[in-house]
């Protein structure tokens, strides 16, 4: 496993680019205090020069970065920072001072656990320069509660590097990635769920960077433990199918590329079809079934948010090279048709659903074998059933 130099990471400095103006107002120390050493940078460490007028906790270098963190995350935690960076009064009995410890702990882990969901949330959005402020947060309070080398920081270092990734900073996506990849070294009982994400990590890095061998070889590790976790036909797999198709893709080897992309086209299809079945069980379930057994049959083919996103950002790329394909096929197009027609119907996006829906319906008529036609046709009856809503 090619590992990066290992030097600490820096806190990347994001942009403020054409940020709204931050309502943590900008005041200048020197118009209420002397800068005290400790006063840094939220983002980047330097010497702070602004402070947040709300919490009053929180200080930055310039404009650009207080618009930057209130963007991202300061706006939702900025309240949050004041019991936690405020010192305590002084507690006489050792059961204050524990039960103190706790409530802090608890509020740290609070933030960290909404720091990395609305970072993550960005990623999945695009937005990566606007993730970068909250992952940080995500991985400052990480250490602060586990201490720097463990494992529990792994996820906001990936996430760091994605995003670092996202907006070009190929250096400190680099960093990253060899912090959560010695952390994950040294644990000797890391879980696989770590390890094959940073593998998907390390793999989007090299892709980025062009070293397309090696982007390979960490993909098909990336793959490797997570079927033998989850399973082959698993969603949790089919993420490294989908990157290591785009790699194909990338060059030109479009064969291989096709295959994979078909691959990822099944298990997602797949994997739909149990949804929908599920929830079409539970709707016409008798009255008199009990709702433990409903809800086990809902949570066993519920999609997690973070799921939800990846299905539609990763069905509609393998729409685009179907439909921008120079030589069509359209028994494929249809499949993935019918794939993002189910996810739009689960996600109540029933307009989208009816759409994509009935774009695979025709397409299959036009088709020599049409066994799926009649699934899409049933589809189409749920979709139509619901009462009209748009996410």
């Amino acid at each position: 496993m090619p590992c990066p130099p290992r030097p600490a990471p820096p806190r990347p400095a994001p942009s403020g680019g054409s940020a709204p103006p931050s309502p943590c107002r900008k005041r200048r120390l020197g118009d209420g205090g002397a800068l005290e050493g400790s006063r840094r940078c939220e983002l980047c460490g330097a010497a702070g020069r602004l402070r947040c007028g709300r919490c009053r906790l929180t200080y930055y270098c310039d404009v650009d970065h207080q618009k930057a963190d209130w963007v991202s995350i300061h706006e939702r935690i900025c309240q949050l920072l004041i019991p936690i960076r405020t010192s305590l009064p002084f507690l006489l009995s050792e059961k204050e001072r524990k039960h103190g410890s706790e409530q802090l702990v608890k509020r740290q882990k609070y933030i960290i656990d909404l720091a990395y969901s609305t970072a993550q949330e960005f990623v999945l959005d695009g937005k990566h320069r606007e993730a970068i402020p909250a992952a940080l947060h995500a991985l400052r309070f990480s250490t602060e509660v586990y201490g720097s080398n463990s494992v529990q920081l792994v996820p906001a270092y990936l996430l760091l590097a994605e995003a670092s990734t996202g907006v070009g900073h190929l250096p400190e996506a680099s960093k990253y990635l060899s912090q959560a990849q010695w952390i994950v070294l040294r644990t000797p009982d890391c879980s696989v769920a770590v390890q094959y994400k940073l593998h998907r990590s390390l793999g989007l890095f090299c892709a980025a960077e062009g070293n397309f061998e090696q982007a390979l070889y960490h993909l098909a590790n990336e793959i490797y433990l997570a079927s033998s976790t989850f399973g082959l036909k698993s969603i949790e797999a089919s993420g490294g199918y989908f990157h290591m198709a785009n790699v194909f893709f990338r060059q030109n080897k479009m064969d291989v590329a096709n295959s994979l992309y078909a691959e990822v086209t099944d298990i997602w299809h797949a994997f739909l079809v149990k949804s929908v079945q599920a929830q079409e069980q539970i709707l016409t379930s008798p009255p008199e079934m009990s709702p433990l057994t409903k809800d086990k049959e809902v949570s066993e083919n519920r999609m997690t948010e973070a799921q939800q996103a990846e299905a539609i950002r990763v069905l509609n790329a393998v729409l685009d090279v179907r439909e921008q394909a120079p030589k069509q096929q359209p028994g494929e197009t249809a499949r993935v048709l019918h794939a993002l027609a189910m996810l739009y119907y689960l996600i109540l996006d029933l307009s989208k659903a009816r759409e994509v829906g009935m774009k695979a319906f025709d397409l299959v008529k036009q088709l020599p074998q049409q066994e799926s036609l009649g699934a899409i046709g049933h589809l189409l009856k749920l979709i139509n059933s619901k009462p009209s809503h748009t996410k």
